[in-house]
């Protein structure tokens, strides 16, 4: 038939148990690479321009490497399932350090742009394997302890992330960013070939790969989402760049979906939004990354120029939820088995909308308490709504199309942060203009903390994250109606339990 069929095996017989902690702590170290990526570079920014110049496109050091991970994620996903996810993760871990040893050997912003780019080809398959490896070595009743874990993570680099960053920045080198990932990625990959060994696999005579539909994939998502990126930033939003880069990824859009009809094994197989289970939850949390950028790009600017704090204070405003949600999201099991996945989610991002309205109701200018408690409140929401989907679509597909389905939700969430930035930072623009003319959101961040700042760029601020904050609440209104009305009452949930593959059974 051509395709691959995992021979069916229960966890135990995946792993000897000494082994499969040994992988965990591969996973996990995997995991910190790309959670810490970012934060760390963030800090180090005006260390990095000073060095290298290239102020006015510094931005693309971080827009080069989402655009890259993202546009990547499906294509591993796919690979993983007809490969396996050793090689796959294997691949991404060394690419992702190989952009790393370019980075800190950089001559000048443009090349370390381009290798921050080779950096997010690898981070892909860090984010897109490490998530479908954790269902793989675990079954459904202990999938919440190793997504725990992998919270964890998310939340410790969150908070260490700028410290570590600032340090290494300050008593360094800011080239010692990247250079550090290094031996932590060689630990990873020396754990992962060691003691990670996949259950053997009937495969085809010869694995077809659709690479005319990776590269259709790569070309379609990169002018997609410069598009998104640049639009309103480097040119007008209705300016010849702008609309020459959507037509030419709507065109490609058409191109990519012919290409993948035609493919025998396509990167993006039909069977993903042909399946109400992870079509709806592809939009829920398509909805979740553009609500995570108002409090994640917007919340520090408000700490700042509203509530007057200075840089470490306003990250601790926004750390806070990092601290609720993996421990939410640990909980979340004892919830979803008594009431389901789609329940629990629905819960959680019902708590969340709440959340977010709440916030444009905070007294002006207010204390920092107020939205500290606001967003440990958000952050315990999101931890109930984000596992049991990801988990519950994971535990409706087997090994052979894990990935895939992994990579699908993955790429919505990425997809929508995206959007989110472009959507929000337009309407925060639009606010500061009606208030103060031709305003620009990043002119008044940058003279956050010196005290100068007016009463009414003070109230324009407020108003522009208020209003970003309402927009959060939409989207989170529209994935709890995804989940809702597209979502089955009862996942199918895959037993694993069962001899016989393909046997399933709901979860309510």
């Amino acid at each position: 038939m051509g395709s691959t069929r995992p021979v069916v095996r229960g966890a135990a017989e995946r792993t000897a148990t000494g082994r499969r902690g040994a992988v965990v702590a591969a996973l996990m170290l995997a995991m910190a690479l790309a959670a810490l990526d970012s934060t760390v570079v963030s800090t180090a920014v005006p260390q990095i321009v000073g060095d290298l110049g290239g102020f006015s496109v510094f931005s693309w050091l971080f827009s080069g490497y989402l655009l890259a991970v993202t546009v990547t994620l499906p294509v591993y996903g796919k690979l993983s399932d007809t490969f396996g996810r050793k090689p796959v993760l294997v691949v991404g871990a060394s690419v992702f350090l190989l952009g790393s040893l370019l980075c800190a050997l950089a001559w000048n912003m443009w090349a370390l742009i381009a290798f921050r780019v080779v950096q997010g080809l690898g981070g892909g398959a860090l984010q897109g394997t490490v998530q479908t490896l954790a269902a793989d070595l675990y079954p459904l009743q202990e999938r919440p302890k190793i997504q725990a874990r992998l919270s964890t993570v998310w939340a410790v680099s969150a908070v260490a992330g700028p410290a570590v960053g600032g340090v290494l920045a300050a008593y360094a080198d800011w080239r010692w960013i990247f250079l550090v990932n290094l031996p932590v990625g060689g630990l990873a990959l020396w754990l992962i070939v060691r003691h990670l060994h996949e259950p053997l696999r009937e495969r085809a005579a010869r694995a077809r790969v659709d690479w005319w539909g990776a590269l259709t994939v790569f070309a379609c998502g990169g002018v997609l989402l410069t598009a998104l990126v640049q639009g309103g930033v480097a040119w007008p939003w209705l300016s010849a760049p702008s609309l020459a880069l959507f037509g030419t990824g709507l065109a490609l859009v058409a191109l990519l979906v012919v290409v993948e009809r035609r493919a025998a094994e396509p990167i993006i197989p039909g069977w993903v939004w042909r399946r109400r289970t992870i079509v709806a939850v592809n939009l829920a949390l398509g909805a979740l990354g553009l609500l995570m950028v108002a409090p994640t790009v917007f919340l520090p600017t408000y700490a700042q120029s509203v509530l007057g704090l200075g840089p470490v204070a306003a990250g601790f405003v926004l750390s806070v939820w990092t601290l609720s949600w993996p421990v939410s999201a640990a909980c979340s099991q004892h919830v979803y088995r008594r009431i389901g996945f789609r329940n629990t989610a629905m819960l959680g991002i019902g708590a969340a909308t709440v959340i977010l309205l709440a916030f444009p109701l905070l007294p002006y200018p207010g204390q920092a308490w107020q939205p500290t408690l606001v967003m440990l409140l958000l952050g315990a929401a999101l931890g109930l709504f984000q596992l049991p989907l990801i988990v519950g679509v994971q535990s409706t597909v087997g090994w052979s199309e894990r990935g895939t389905a992994t990579a699908s939700i993955l790429f919505c969430r990425q997809t929508g942060q995206t959007v989110g930035a472009a959507v929000f930072g337009a309407v925060a623009n639009g606010v500061l203009a009606g208030h103060m003319g031709s305003a620009d959101l990043d002119a008044v961040a940058h003279g956050l903390g010196t005290g100068a700042v007016s009463e009414t760029t003070r109230r324009a601020v407020a108003d522009a994250v208020h209003a970003v904050y309402l927009g959060a609440a939409c989207a989170a209104a529209l994935a709890f109606l995804a989940l809702l009305v597209l979502a089955p009452r009862r996942f199918p949930v895959i037993d694993e339990s069962s001899p016989t593959p393909g046997t399933s059974r709901s979860l309510s």
